[in-house]
């Protein structure tokens, strides 16, 4: 492959999902298997794409590892530019695997539920790669846009009374995190002259003390628009309730559109407000810190207090952002490593779990968990009808134990616990967090780190807690021995997940390898700079670059 085309392929993520997703919408809907082939081809090929990518940003020589894409050839910070590292490259190929996995669950049925269903999915797969590889920040409020456009679509597909209405919420919560961040890029501009990220990050330690406040005023209003994506406590009163009420395959793609936002505030943090950020250095860190440490325990809470598996899964997707935001707010390489590493395997466990929930409860009774609860609170047990119903030595049904063994690794991969990948995840971010070298060793901050090792232990324990009562009253002595009917398509999507999150267990130290120099790139932005403006971040003294 020549050098001018691996270039092009930077921005094929975006071109590709975007000129499939146009051409299906001009098809008539009752073509649905050709579209349904399309779309899944298409998305795979965009898998092969982001492989390539990540081992582009990961393989390239010792001068650089950063590649920029000037669109028509404008130079930044005048044109529009993408950027490649290992960051965005990982972020993409997440989103192409959960893509793939979601879009191959919904040929069973949920690509039949509603109008249009693949072209607002890859939409939504163009939208979140545009997010990731942008290095403009009013581009990243375009592609931000277009991602919330089609999860629009997608919260409300297959309708429902319970779907319409927390997907109304859902709508109106985003376009006010919308406002806010158009709010907040025009501070920025206003004051700056630029969107440009990599120009931002030259210019911040320049700025005159009384342009610094309405920077930081500006950098503000933009964090509360993502922190909203994010889900942080208290602003994630509409999450749970919105990805519980999805389908299938787009709570699957939702599990990593929350962390968008966390993408956004990793690299915002460091880009601009790193060490060489003048008076700006470290600016919003500690609201990131208690914030993330607060929607740990928030998520948590209503993990244990959960009757469903779906709020279930929502939750913890708060525990996890929760994670990640309190990470973020420690501000060392080595806890952004673990970060990272806990992005990518939560990131597929809450995305399968999401898929694996619809088939565990496909054969249940809606009203079976709460049912359950209530049977225990009052002391009645049907041991006796069991018995008289049930034969010794009963052959179990391949699906219920495909669909058992599949809860158990997902709860083990949600709880942290050995051997699966969620162990190596959370065990990373706490030695990482008790190091000398993390939030502190004395004082204030001593009572901090122990309070957040705390979260992150009674956090994986509330989650052992709830699996397990769910699991119980689902698979031990479920109300009704409905075996649920499930298509080879969705039962391959599940594994597919389950099957990466094992890959990651056995290659962990591969993967930690690429996860350490990513944090490293991240917090030394010198080489990010230099390749979007093209060596000036050296001639002005690294500007907002990390020494």
């Amino acid at each position: 492959m020549t050098t001018a085309i691996a270039n092009h392929l930077i921005i094929a993520p975006i071109v590709l999902p975007l000129l499939v997703g146009a051409a299906l919408l001009l098809m008539d809907d009752r073509r649905r298997p050709l579209k349904a082939l399309l779309s899944v081809s298409s998305t795979a090929a965009l898998l092969v794409i982001s492989m390539f990518l990540v081992w582009r940003a990961d393989g390239m020589t010792a001068l650089s590892h950063t590649v920029s894409y000037p669109l028509g050839n404008w130079p930044a910070p005048f044109g529009i530019v993408l950027v490649l590292d290992r960051l965005s490259a990982m972020m993409v190929l997440l989103t192409s695997v959960l893509g793939l996995a979601g879009l191959v669950f919904s040929l069973a049925r949920w690509h039949r539920a509603g109008p249009h269903f693949h072209t607002l999915f890859l939409f939504q797969l163009m939208g979140l790669n545009g997010a990731f590889l942008t290095g403009d920040l009013f581009n990243l409020f375009v592609f931000f846009e277009i991602l919330l456009a089609a999860s629009y679509g997608l919260v409300l597909h297959g309708m429902g009374v319970v779907r319409v209405k927390a997907g109304l919420h859902y709508i109106v919560v985003n376009l006010a995190a919308s406002s806010l961040f158009l709010i907040g890029v025009s501070l920025i501009y206003g004051v700056s002259g630029t969107l440009n990220m990599a120009d931002l990050a030259l210019r911040i330690p320049t700025l005159a003390e009384s342009d610094r406040m309405f920077l930081e005023a500006g950098a503000a209003i933009l964090g509360v628009a993502f922190l909203v994506k994010a889900g942080m406590w208290p602003l994630s009163f509409w999450l749970p309730t919105a990805y519980a009420a999805a389908s299938a395959p787009a709570a699957a793609v939702f599990a990593i559109m929350t962390k968008v936002g966390v993408y956004v505030l990793l690299r915002l943090s460091l880009l601009l407000f790193g060490n060489g950020a003048a008076e700006s250095a470290h600016f919003g860190t500690q609201v990131l810190l208690y914030g993330g440490m607060a929607t740990i325990a928030f998520g948590a809470v209503g993990v244990l207090a959960t009757q469903t598996m779906s709020r279930l899964a929502g939750y913890s997707v708060l525990v996890s952002s929760g994670t990640l935001l309190a990470a973020i707010g420690v501000g060392n390489a080595t806890a952004t490593s673990g970060a990272l590493f806990y992005l990518v395997n939560s990131t597929l466990a809450i995305g399968g779990f999401f898929l694996l929930i619809e088939l565990v409860e496909r054969g249940r009774d809606p009203g079976a968990d709460v049912l359950a609860v209530t049977m225990a609170a009052y002391g009645y047990t049907d041991e006796d009808d069991v018995a008289e119903e049930v034969e010794v030595g009963e052959r179990i049904p391949t699906v219920v134990a495909f669909l058992g063994g599949s809860f158990i690794a997902f709860a083990l991969l949600l709880a942290g616990l050995p051997p699966l990948s969620g162990f190596i995840a959370k065990f990373a971010l706490l030695t990482a967090i008790m190091d000398p070298a993390g939030i502190g060793t004395g004082g204030p901050q001593y009572v901090v780190t122990w309070v957040l090792v705390a979260l992150l232990i009674l956090s994986g324990l509330s989650a052992m807690l709830a699996m397990t009562r769910i699991g119980i009253q689902t698979f031990w002595s479920p109300i009704d021995g409905v075996v649920p009917g499930v298509r080879g398509v969705e039962i391959a999507a599940v594994a597919f997940l389950l099957l990466l999150c094992v890959a990651l267990t056995v290659r962990a130290g591969t993967v930690f390898d690429f996860m350490e120099s990513t944090a490293a790139s991240l917090h030394a932005p010198t080489d990010y700079i230099n390749s979007v403006l093209q060596g000036r971040a050296g001639a002005a003294g690294q500007g907002g670059a990390t020494p």
